[in-house]
């Protein structure tokens, strides 16, 4: 990268989520409709070994006199779960409001902001997120707005290459890059226990972020995709009749594992040894998922352990994971200097990733 060059940094992040913490509630949810079959067993097993402890929603959990565990609109009752319409009404109805706290999170004045990158997978509306948050933020109303629509996981590291090149071409650029999902709106009706250890990863989450040339917080650097061949099917999403349905395929963490041990590591980790990464910003998409790349790029004991702590309190918030992670980073103090790799995985399947290095 040439000196002359202007270099865009993401200069903070801010994040929230809703109030209710739904991770206990849907073990027990699942536990129950399980009863007395052989794969109750195994969903226990396997869901103490998720990694995780929290996932927040905005439904609110509660225990019925008979003991089953509902959320307390009836959002989703059994045998009756909502149509696509209506879980996209209820998107409209809070994704606005929790973009919108993410964003005033973040310290400082956002009036100045020129460029609005919205990047969500898990609703769609009309007049669209991004301009609803133009209004409730009081940004211009000539702010230049993207919408990064339904790329799941790795959507974080598309919208921030956006602001990347915002910055680049105009180095007067206010970039704001808000990251929404509300994972727990697709919910399934289903007995099959994969389906239901898919579900038990994913939560609800917002970031934003702003980048610009100000030479403050992570300098981003350079920007490189990977596609898996032959991989197309281990992780879609496709919007049926009762929502998104999410498929992840159990091989999802091994094809992982073995693209990282081959060639097309040296490639991510731009012909350098790993430790050269003091700072690694996975997305935490599951506990196996990190595994697999700690195996696969040989990382050091701890390296992973900010994207650990994000899935054991957040879960999988799909796009908005990674910028937890990399809000963390900035929050750390000290590392000035330190360099760092980012990288998360997602339907196609790809590999998106990134370079930085923190001021």
């Amino acid at each position: 990268m040439g000196e002359s060059m202007t270099i865009a940094h993401i200069n903070r992040i801010a994040s929230a989520v809703p109030p209710y913490d739904v991770h206990a509630a849907f073990e027990r949810f699942v536990d129950a409709r399980l009863e007395g079959r052989r794969e109750q067993a195994l969903f226990r097993r396997l869901a103490r070994r998720s990694g995780i402890e929290h996932r927040w929603s905005s439904f609110q959990p509660v225990t019925n006199p008979d003991g089953f565990v509902a959320d307390a609109e009836g959002f989703y009752a059994p045998g009756a779960f909502p149509s696509t319409a209506r879980r996209m009404q209820r998107y409209a109805d809070v994704a606005p409001a929790l973009a919108e706290e993410a964003a005033r999170r973040l310290a400082g004045d956002l009036t100045s902001v020129t460029h609005l990158v919205v990047a969500s997978c898990t609703g769609f509306m009309a007049p669209g997120l991004d301009q609803l948050l133009v209004r409730r933020l009081g940004l211009d109303p000539g702010v230049e707005r993207t919408v990064v629509g339904y790329m799941g996981c790795y959507a974080a590291v598309n919208s921030l290459r956006l602001a990347h090149h915002f910055v680049r071409s105009d180095p007067a650029a206010q970039v704001l890059v808000v990251n929404l999902e509300l994972c727990t709106l697709h919910f399934q009706d289903t007995d099959e226990v994969e389906k239901l250890l898919s579900m038990l990863l994913f939560g609800d989450g917002a970031s934003a972020a702003l980048v610009s040339a100000a030479p403050e917080g992570l300098a981003l650097c350079d920007f490189l995709s990977l596609a898996l061949p032959g991989s197309e099917g281990l992780i879609t999403w496709d919007i049926g009749d009762t929502g998104f349905h999410m498929h992840l395929s159990g091989e999802v963490p091994r094809r992982i594992g073995q693209a990282l041990e081959g060639p097309a590591a040296a490639g991510l980790l731009r012909h350098r040894p790993a430790d050269s990464f003091p700072l690694m910003a996975v997305h935490a998409g599951g506990r196996a998922i990190l595994d697999a790349v700690e195996t696969g790029l040989a990382l050091g004991q701890g390296a992973l352990d900010r994207s650990r702590a994000i899935l054991r309190e957040f879960g999988n918030m799909s796009s908005a994971t990674l910028m937890f992670v990399l809000e963390r980073i900035l929050g750390e103090p000290g590392g000035a200097g330190d360099e760092g790799l980012a990288m998360a995985f997602g339907p196609g399947m790809a590999c998106e990733t990134f370079t930085f290095r923190k001021r």
